[in-house]
């Protein structure tokens, strides 16, 4: 039988995944982390991007979170994201409208806009489109 860890995945307003898996892919602060059963605990910030959770080899599933925080447990994955969404429920239409939006913001030159605020929303929007089409790439 194939080794499992727990996994839940949190948002500010539901639960969105609880179940198990054989890995979990996460992005985190420092780059990209793969997790599985019985790894060594610690807590990380977590990036925008794709979460996988691999249940078997023939079946993951993948999410886009706007950040937030992972916490791993040899034997439980918790991920608290501020936004985190299945893959296969995001509006592309509205990715696209949002990263124009952004890029617009950003070539503003008047100082009226918050620029710190304006590339956080076109890196969260470009991390949903790329989310989309790896999943798109990889056939689900």
């Amino acid at each position: 039988m194939t080794m499992t860890v727990h996994v839940d995945i949190v948002s500010a307003e539901k639960e969105i995944f609880s179940g198990l898996a054989e890995m979990v892919f996460a992005p985190a602060e420092l780059g990209e982390v793969g997790i599985s059963p019985r790894h060594a605990p610690f807590i990380t910030k977590l990036n925008p991007g794709e979460v996988r959770v691999k249940v078997t080899d023939k079946e993951s599933y993948p999410f886009f979170i706007s950040g937030g925080m992972l916490e791993v447990q040899p034997h439980l994955v918790t991920i608290l994201a501020d936004t985190a969404i299945r893959a296969k429920d995001i509006d592309e239409a509205a990715a696209m409208e949002a990263k124009a939006r952004a890029e617009e913001a950003l070539a503003d030159k008047t100082g009226k806009i918050d620029y710190e605020s304006a590339h956080a929303q076109l890196l969260q929007a470009i991390m949903q489109l790329r989310t989309l089409d790896r999943l798109r790439k990889r056939g689900e």
